[in-house]
Parts: C-alpha cells; structure tokens; sequence
C-alpha cells in the first residue's frame, strides 16, 4: 500500500477512535476548536507512525538524512513556538516523490523526493509547507469537514432516498465541497509555508521552483477541480503576489533558481529500516 493511501485509512481510523473515546468538538480551518486536548493529535500521528512503521516503510539510517536534518533543524527553530508539539522529520520508501504532515508533528519525507528538488530551497520550501499543514491543524479540520459532509449526505439519501440521491449528484457534490476545503488549505499551506522559509534563512521562491520543476516533469497530475491540490499556476501566482506585497520579508530573495545551492545525494543511497 502506497504511503499516503496508508495515511488516510489510518487517520479515517484514528479520527474515529478519537471520537468514540473523547467526543471531540468541530474545528474551524484555522485551529482545534476551544478545550480541544491536542493529545488527540499526538494519539493520530501515532498511529500513522506504527503504520509505517509495521510496513517497513520507516528509513532508520540513510546518508540522505546529512541533506535532511540541517534544513529540518533550521525549520524547526522558526516554526517550533507555534506548534506544542516537537517537529520531528523522517525519510520514507516510496517510489514517487512526495512528503507530507501528520498530526502531532512528525513531518514524512519520501526518499525520491530528494532525488526531484534541485536544491536545498525547494527542499526547504516543501518542508516549511507542510509545517504549516501542522500548525494550522489540517489533518483533523480536514476530518471534521469530511465528517460534516457525509452525515449531510447521509440525510439527504434518507430524505430522497439512494437511488435518487446518487442520480442528483449528492456525493459528488460533497466531495468537490471537501476538496474545496483542501485547496484553501494547500494555499494557505504556501503562503505560511514562505513565510517560515523566509524567517529559517532559506529562499521562499525555493517552492515556486519547485511548482515549477512539477508541471514540466512527467508525473501525472489531476486537474484543479478534482485535485486535493491547487493547479501549479495557480499556486506560483499566489506565492508571486505574496512576496510582491510584502517586500521587506522577501525582497531580499533571488527569483533566480541559479542562486540556489544545489542539493547533491549519493545515487541509490543505502538506507536502514526501523524495525
């Protein structure tokens, strides 16, 4: 099972049990809502962790760690005072690039994915959105607002019953509403994202590059509509206009991925597996 499919189950999972034993209240998009234990995060993260961990996709030890921590120290020293949780980044095995949050503050990198960036600011740029993703609490709201949406589909298949209710649209309908949410997240994500970068000492436009690199590479992607994600256009001209308006963070930054420093890893780099 791919990571992030592993994830989501295991969250859907997590967020359950979560419910069941401590009847957590709804949160907005910007935070847990009031009197929220943030030891419910802790309890999800966790379970994801064994999850990875019972697959074996957990790397323990790798050369590639010597790119990874430097960067994830320096993150974590401009982001740690938002979030009560320490950050804390592991490499995993998969096959395409990627990296994303869990609840509670482990942040998962894939190891192809230090085979994509072209240098440390994408890298950085990556890892500062999904810190972002962590503060602002993502995962759970995300769970909440898919939680909203099926009770709503629920009632209306009650109401008009399942048949009708599937011809009408009604689960499609919900779900382009929960994506929706996520593409708000994703830019959110970006933005706060550049702004950590910026205050870590690394090149916001390192994520531009990045979005970049992704559309002129040959990996698939969905369209806007139906995508977790925004369009990479979309999201390059939202960070451009953010650093436009606020010059004295980011004016001195270099739009010129040639200014980067390169990120250099061993080919096939050995890598040992927690166990």
């Amino acid at each position: 099972m791919k990571a992030l499919a592993l994830v989501r189950r295991t969250l859907l999972y997590a967020f359950a049990a979560v419910l069941c034993i401590g009847g957590m209240g709804s949160a907005g998009p910007s935070g847990p809502a009031p009197g929220r234990n943030q030891d419910e995060e802790l309890q999800m993260g966790q379970e994801i962790f064994n999850e990875l961990k019972a697959n074996g996709e957990i790397v323990e030890s790798s050369p590639l760690y010597d790119q990874l921590r430097p960067i994830a120290g320096a993150i974590t020293r401009a982001a740690q005072p938002q979030y009560d949780h320490p950050f804390r980044f592991y490499l995993i095995h998969e096959d395409l690039p990627d990296a994303f949050a869990a609840p509670g503050g482990n942040v998962y990198v894939v190891d192809s994915f230090l085979y994509f960036v072209r240098n440390s600011d994408e890298l950085a740029g990556t890892l500062c959105h999904e810190v972002s993703h962590t503060i602002h609490h993502d995962s759970v709201a995300k769970m909440h607002k898919k939680q909203k949406i099926a009770e709503r589909e629920t009632r209306a298949a009650r109401l008009l019953g399942a048949e009708r209710a599937q011809k009408l649209g009604i689960p499609l309908i919900g779900k382009l509403h929960s994506l929706g949410y996520s593409r708000y997240m994703e830019s959110r994500a970006d933005l706060a994202g550049s702004d950590i970068c910026a205050a870590a000492g690394y090149n916001p436009w390192g994520l531009v590059w990045l979005f970049q690199d992704f559309e002129n590479s040959d990996l698939e992607e969905l369209p806007q509509l139906l995508s977790d994600h925004p369009g990479y256009p979309h999201r390059v001209h939202l960070l451009e206009w953010h650093f436009r308006a606020h010059p004295l963070v980011f004016g001195k930054f270099s739009s010129d991925p040639k200014s980067a420093r390169p990120i250099a890893v061993s080919k096939n780099a050995s890598e040992v597996f927690l166990h």
